[in-house]
């Protein structure tokens, strides 16, 4: 089963406060379990949770015949630094291994590429030390803000995983990108916010990237 983090049924407790409560709550043993750190991409904003990325992916893994459990560590509008904030209290002692998609929102905030580059590299080192097998997966960056902020932020996803020797999946969306040519058929495997996917959205993402995954849990299994 996967682990969903969803703040509402907190009341008035932090973010940081809900997030640890559900961490702390007991699940059924699993073979391996792997944390999903990331932002609204990962937390499944926008849709029923059946059809998040989280659901869809432990779904897609059982078919392949793995018994894992992805902790949905996905927190919507959270940034790279966000995300180091809190990855040394999400990765529980029960974490076998870890899946980083961060950098969206660095990106559509204009967010100096070396400070996310910063974040990500703390993040990668925290899974370093707990040797903890990562799949780092990257963004694209638009050319809102030029050529040079794009070449810089595409680069820190392949530079980092060179660095860290961590497994690579260089493009959330190109499981979308590589269904059509016209970037503007992309639309009907989007949500109307244009920045999200809706659930036949997720499910080609969760189908391109799902190899990539299962290369993560082989690396765990022989950790």
């Amino acid at each position: 089963m996967a682990r969903s983090l969803t703040y509402g049924d907190f009341g008035p407790l932090s973010k940081a406060a809900a997030c640890l409560a559900f961490l702390a709550a007991p699940l059924p043993a699993s073979a391996l379990d792997i944390l999903a750190l990331g932002d609204s991409l990962t937390q499944g904003y926008g849709l029923p949770a059946p059809d998040g990325l989280v659901p869809q992916l432990q779904g897609w893994l059982q078919e392949h015949g793995h018994d894992v459990t992805i902790v949905n560590g996905g927190v919507s509008g959270d940034t790279t630094a966000g995300g180091l904030s809190r990855v040394a209290w999400s990765l529980t002692p029960e974490i076998d291994a870890m899946i980083v998609t961060l950098g969206g929102n660095d990106m559509m905030r204009g967010i100096d590429p070396a400070t996310s580059r910063g974040n990500l590299d703390g993040i990668l080192r925290e899974a370093q030390a707990r040797d903890l097998p990562v799949l780092l997966v990257g963004m694209s960056a638009p050319g809102n803000f030029g050529p040079d902020y794009k070449t810089q932020f595409d680069a820190i996803y392949p530079e980092l995983a060179d660095e860290y020797g961590t497994l690579l999946f260089a493009d959330f969306f190109a499981g979308l990108r590589d269904e059509e040519d016209d970037p503007a058929s992309l639309g009907k495997f989007m949500q109307a916010d244009g920045i999200h996917p809706n659930a036949e959205g997720v499910k080609r993402i969760v189908a391109t990237v799902g190899p990539s995954v299962e290369a993560l849990i082989a690396k765990a299994e022989s950790n």
